[in-house]
């Protein structure tokens, strides 16, 4: 067989219809929305993901053997300690959910402290008992009043929506610090749960960055990979918070990260360090490393 003869017996590409390419695209979108977790995720109200979260710690909690709650868990807390740390903290939030103004302004870690010490002496039992009560009035107070209306805790102004995420947040975190002075495998939260994680990770990114004085605007695309993840085009040193989910991507892109959603939130939770992290960088490496180096501040611990 000549070589002509060969070429005209290989097979050749059809001719594909004018305007197919737009019409599949098109039709991908309309099933699916670019940049967003197939199957998606159960839509939960914040009130909801704090329920989870706490119903997840109280499990966690009730299968701990006596003696590892006098393993030390995080500061100088053990996690006896640090359990009590948490209901402090459910005391504050009921008090700016009652509107007291004390607590504004209230450190975090200062403010629970008679809460994590009053937990001395106490029987594992007594102390989780504590937590669960307080925990329950969060829950009852918040479906109460007003998920919208602003309230002030721990230096933070945010809408009740917004605290109980960042309290589910608190409790996966403290959860975990828990399983390792335990020796137990790490948890994970609920494909429903996360994905209000880490929308509220991206939404605070870049108060997290001017508070490291990132001031200079520049465009982020974070992509947070697994159940629970999703797009964001974020902002950074343009005054705003957050940044929009989906496929609305504006060129030209300073940054583009690509992180696993649970390994974003450790880092964001200050039990991660983007080193340790499997990331995916493109664009200015030095703007991604700065934001990146940003992600914790906001942590409270």
């Amino acid at each position: 067989m000549t070589g002509e003869e060969r070429s005209s017996a290989l097979p050749t590409s059809p001719v594909l219809p004018a305007g197919l390419r737009m019409r599949v695209v098109a039709a991908a979108l309309r099933a699916r929305a670019a940049g967003r977790p197939h199957p998606a995720p159960e839509q939960i109200a914040p009130d909801e993901a704090y329920r989870r979260a706490a119903d997840a710690f109280h499990g966690l909690l009730r299968e701990l053997p006596d003696a590892d709650w006098a393993r030390p868990a995080l500061r100088d807390l053990d996690v006896q300690g640090l359990v009590g740390h948490l209901t402090g903290v459910e005391e504050d939030v009921q008090r700016s959910l009652a509107g007291d103004p004390a607590v504004a302004a209230a450190d975090h870690v200062a403010s629970t402290q008679a809460a994590a010490v009053r937990q001395a002496g106490r029987r594992p039992a007594q102390t989780r008992a504590e937590w669960r009560l307080a925990a329950d009035r969060t829950i009852e107070l918040a479906r109460a009043g007003d998920l919208g209306a602003e309230v002030a805790v721990h230096g933070l102004r945010i809408p009740v929506s917004l605290l109980l995420i960042v309290r589910a947040f608190e409790l996966w975190v403290h959860d975990n610090d828990i399983r390792q002075a335990a020796g137990l495998p790490p948890s994970v939260p609920d494909p429903a749960t996360l994905s209000l994680m880490t929308e509220v990770a991206a939404r605070l990114l870049p108060v997290a960055a001017a508070r490291t004085g990132m001031d200079a605007p520049m465009s982020l695309h974070l992509v947070l990979t697994g159940p629970g993840g999703g797009t964001w085009d974020v902002p950074i040193g343009t005054g705003g918070t957050g940044g929009t989910g989906g496929a609305s991507r504006v060129e030209p892109v300073d940054v583009v990260v690509v992180s696993d959603a649970v390994d974003f939130c450790r880092l964001v939770a200050n039990r991660a360090t983007p080193a340790g992290l499997d990331l995916h960088i493109t664009g200015d490496a030095e703007l991604a490393a700065a934001v990146l180096a940003a992600a914790p501040v906001l942590a409270l611990d």
